[in-house]
Parts: structure tokens; sequence; C-alpha cells
């Protein structure tokens, strides 16, 4: 795989990227086993709500972020991905139905990545310049698919994250932008980590953001932002503002850990965060220069 390195423009104050995984609550991976697709229409879909939580605190705090969205929530709520992009942010792809990109063919990932682009274009009459798998679903054994991605229109992906991890992850991947296939193709930007004792930390937020105190987080960025002199990456999702989602029983005490820990916390904790450091969105860092 040849690889090339790029560095964000950072004059003055290193910005950092906000994202957020639009998905509901009942779309989550790991609850995958336990709800089926089938049945998606028929749950309370409380997404609307969270991404007006979310866009009323990224007003307040003057801060803009790109919005990876699932096609099948752009397709059944349009007018949030109007106020998506109404409020100056960012609207990237996300695929359409939330599958793994390691549990389909090319030809049906192909699909799902055209059909998702597509849909959302036309709701929001912007081009979509990014996409992000699903459980960060790209790794070792489907690179292809970052190909698949340049051939579909795409100009970015944040889809790996090098880290070990029992659902995802790519370890020994680069830990900063890059191209995977030369400057012609595709840019790669992985979830942000940080290098000690000769591993990669997680860095970027989701459920380690709501696990560990707030005050490793701001570390790490820190961190990243000051020894290694590059933009962070932090993800969230909407169902994470939401403590009183309605609760899923029998999936598992390790699943529902991870999922509900600390949910009360968060809108607090991204508070802190967006006052602690400078955001933009993945675009305005990653590709003005490219």
């Amino acid at each position: 795989m040849q690889t090339s390195t790029t560095r964000p423009a950072t004059p003055g104050k290193i910005r950092n990227a906000m994202t957020i995984d639009v998905e509901d609550y009942f779309q989550v991976s790991a609850f995958a086993p336990h709800i089926a697709r089938d049945s998606w229409d028929g749950m309370e879909c409380r997404v609307e709500r969270n991404v007006e939580t979310i866009l009323a605190l990224l007003r307040e705090r003057d801060v803009k972020a790109t919005f990876f969205t699932l096609g099948w929530i752009a397709e059944r709520y349009p007018q949030v991905v109007r106020a998506i992009v109404d409020g100056g942010h960012e609207l990237a792809s996300h695929g359409y139905g939330h599958l793994r990109a390691s549990d389909q063919s090319r030809d049906a990932f192909r699909e799902d990545i055209t059909r998702s682009k597509a849909l959302l274009e036309q709701i929001s009459g912007q081009q979509v310049l990014g996409y992000r798998a699903p459980s960060f679903s790209i790794g070792k054994q489907n690179m292809w698919a970052l190909d698949t991605l340049h051939e579909a229109g795409y100009r970015y992906s944040s889809s790996i994250y090098p880290i070990a991890h029992d659902h995802y992850g790519m370890p020994d991947a680069p830990r900063f932008a890059y191209y995977p296939n030369g400057k012609d193709g595709l840019l790669e930007v992985p979830i942000t980590t940080v290098r000690m004792m000769d591993r990669n930390f997680p860095a970027g937020g989701g459920g380690y953001f709501r696990f560990f105190p707030y005050a490793v987080s701001r570390f790490f960025i820190n961190k990243v932002n000051r020894d290694d002199r590059q933009s962070g990456i932090f993800y969230f999702h909407p169902w994470e503002v939401d403590p009183g989602q309605p609760r899923q029983h029998g999936v598992g005490l390790k699943t529902s850990f991870r999922h509900y820990v600390n949910l009360e916390r968060m809108e607090t904790r991204l508070r802190a965060l967006t006052r602690d450091f400078a955001w933009d969105r993945m675009d305005r860092i990653f590709l003005q220069n490219t």
C-alpha cells in the first residue's frame, strides 16, 4: 500500500475537527443482534430532538462541525439535514443503512455509498465530499473500499481507527491524515490517537470520552496539538446526549455499559470541550490546501 501523509494548515491555534455520526440509538452496531433491521420504522425515533440539542450547543459556542449522516435518517427526516446545512455545518455520508463496510461486497458497498451520497446531495443542495464507515469498518481486509469511495466522488474518508479494539481497528495504520494510494486518490483522516508506551490510545471521543474523566480527553487532545502539531478528530453520536432514550434489555452487560455509561454527563463535557479547544469542519481543515 502506497501512503503519502499530509499536514493540515493550522495557522495560530490549531483547529480540531468536531464530527457527529448521525444515527439513532437503535441503529448502533452493538444492538444489531438484538434489534431487527426491519423493525426500525416502528421504533421511537429521537434523532430530531437530539440533533436540535447539538446544533443549539454548537451555535452557542460558535462551533462548526461535520455531520456524517445516515441516508436512512436523511430520507425520513430531511428537515434534520436542512437544519445541519442551514447552521453552516458540513454534511457528509455515514452510508445509507448503517451496514459495516466489512460486511458488504464491493458491489453492495458501491451501491450503498452512491445511494447515500445522491440522497444527501438532493436534500441539501450541496456536494458531499466526506464519508465515515459505520463502526470504522475499513481495514486491512477491505482497503479496496477507499478506491471505491474515490470512484464514487468522495474526496476523503474518516473510517480507519488506528487502535486495537474488539469490534474494529487497524493499529498499524498511520495516525494522521494520509493518502493510502497517493495524492491522486482518497484522503484518509483517522480518528485521533496518542502514542505512548509503544501503543496507540484512543483520544477521539466515542464511549471513551464518556467512560474516562474529562481531564483525560483534554490531556490527550492537548498532547496531539502540542507535541504532534496536528489537528485532532473528535466524534460522538446524537443518542449520546439523550439519557432518556428507551433502554434496551438483554443486550449483555458489556454492551449495555458501553452504550449507557455517563450519558447524563455528555452535554456538560461537550461544553467543556468546545470551550477548551478550537474547532472546525473536516473539509475546512483537511481539504482547503489539497
